[in-house]
């Protein structure tokens, strides 16, 4: 495992991928050529072959930023995770109306006490959450 430095990063991007993209193999590229360490958080392809993927990625600063210029100009639309979603717990009402909106499983109902429960770690940042609390327990920290 790489040592952390002042010039090493550990980000989380979304890839998007067009149909055209999804066969071709943009995480070995962003080992073999910009000696980046992916962690793959989520990963979907679609019927229609459009991908989907949340990286974490690891590796020095200079790297990372050629790997984000490589992605683009592969056509991937890349999102840079800066932002988090955080939850009020106190505030939370425990409707549940957020599990059912939050794509990757960062929130969920707690078996067999339907207790609200979030990891902030699974997070993506949709937002929908947000859009979805009533009681509004869940905010983007930016």
């Amino acid at each position: 495992m790489m040592a952390a430095t002042h010039d090493t990063v550990d980000k989380k991007v979304i890839l998007r991928f067009s149909p055209e993209l999804v066969e071709q193999p943009i995480v070995y590229q962003l080992v073999k050529e910009f000696d980046l360490i992916p962690n793959i958080i989520r990963a979907e392809v679609s019927p229609e072959k459009k991908g989907f993927l949340l990286l974490g990625l690891s590796g020095r600063e200079a790297d990372y930023r050629r790997a984000l210029l490589y992605l683009e100009e592969e056509g991937l639309q890349v999102q840079s995770l800066v932002e988090q979603v955080s939850w009020d717990e106190e505030r939370c009402t425990q409707c549940g109306l957020c599990t059912g909106v939050c794509p990757s499983g960062a929130l969920y109902l707690e078996r067999p006490s339907l207790k609200v429960c979030f990891e902030g770690e699974k997070c993506v940042v949709c937002n929908m959450c947000i859009e979805a609390c009533p009681a509004h327990a869940m905010r983007l920290d930016v």
